[in-house]
């Protein structure tokens, strides 16, 4: 995987968002929300989704925490603000304090909290986002990943390949059980840089969009170079068991 992170299209995508009114923060969201969504080997057609927390006023001039999360209908590789809805953070981590949420009250509970009414629903990971303790976070299905998760013990060749800075969960169906096993998990194991979801796909998170993107490529790549490794191998013994 390539970093294709650019400082000079990073500041003009800050600029163009400026002049709508848009934040650097959601701006440079949207440029790493795009190069993810353009790496077909990240994220299968139309998946993965981004978020980040940031501060917005209200109608009366208070500061108040949101998640934008990206919204369902809109593609990653296109993605623009308004594709990554504002949602009321703190109402989110209330739920925290349930013992259960079905599907059903779940996306009631995001939709109410949209800050505009007009955008699209948020995210069935909307929770799983909100959950975790970091700035930024990014949900991918990168193909070496996926791999890794079917293999009979994953967790021991994270551990091989990378101590304790990334931490398997276990399969749960999306909602509100998994974000809540994801959020402990993660707090559990604070030197951790990212998440591998049994059977849904791989977390990262940072303070900033290009932190987060950044350990999405270099985790990935990682990855990309322990499935390598094993198959010069496994072509030694190959070419060694014919002569």
């Amino acid at each position: 995987m390539k970093n294709l992170w650019s400082e000079s299209e990073a500041k003009k995508i800050v600029k163009s968002n400026s002049k709508k009114g848009i934040g650097k923060e959601l701006a440079l969201r949207v440029y790493t929300s795009r190069l993810l969504g353009n790496n077909k080997k990240l994220v299968m057609h139309g998946g993965g989704n981004t978020s980040v927390k940031c501060k917005i006023k209200d109608y009366f001039g208070n500061s108040i925490d949101v998640l934008n999360i990206k919204g369902s209908g809109w593609d990653l590789g296109n993605i623009e603000a308004e594709g990554l809805p504002a949602v009321r953070l703190q109402e989110l981590l209330n739920l925290l304090n349930l013992d259960k949420l079905t599907d059903e009250e779940m996306v009631n509970a995001q939709r109410m909290n949209l800050i505009n009414q007009a955008s699209p629903n948020p995210s069935i990971e909307t929770l799983l986002h909100a959950f975790l303790p970091h700035k930024v976070v990014d949900h991918t299905h990168a193909t070496a990943f996926l791999s890794l998760a079917n293999l009979p013990d994953p967790k021991a060749i994270l551990r091989e390949i990378f101590g304790d800075s990334l931490v398997l969960v276990p399969y749960i169906m999306p909602g509100f059980s998994l974000a809540k096993v994801a959020a402990e998990v993660a707090e559990s194991n604070l030197k951790a840089k990212g998440l591998l979801l049994l059977k849904h796909g791989h977390f990262t998170w940072g303070q900033s969009a290009k932190e987060s993107y950044l350990r999405v490529i270099e985790q990935t790549n990682l990855i990309e170079k322990w499935f390598a490794d094993r198959r010069r191998r496994a072509n030694i013994r190959v070419k060694k068991d014919l002569k």
